[in-house]
């Protein structure tokens, strides 16, 4: 199977949900957040900086959880990001 190439506004997307996430975990070591989710810090850390862009849901829903982020809040940020790139679904 062949993975489509991220566009431009998969990566966007990416970079304002790591941010957002970045934001909710405010003071909270990354080690602590990572642990208490089961994952490593590295990953972490990737989806905070938008190298990984498109995290899995359950990752992204595990991470909303912890860090006490409404999901919608979190859409609503990508959504953004999307109707600002003139992306209309």
């Amino acid at each position: 199977m062949v993975r489509v190439p991220l566009t431009p506004e998969d990566h966007e997307r990416g970079r304002l949900l790591g941010l957002a996430l970045r934001d909710a975990r405010g003071d909270r070591p990354m080690t602590e957040v990572a642990a208490a989710v089961g994952m490593s810090p590295e990953t972490l850390r990737k989806i905070e900086s938008g190298r990984v862009p498109t995290p899995a849901f359950f990752t992204v829903a595990a991470l909303a959880e912890e860090l006490a982020v409404p999901l919608a809040d979190l859409v609503a940020t990508c959504d953004a990001s999307r109707r600002a790139l003139g992306v209309v679904s």
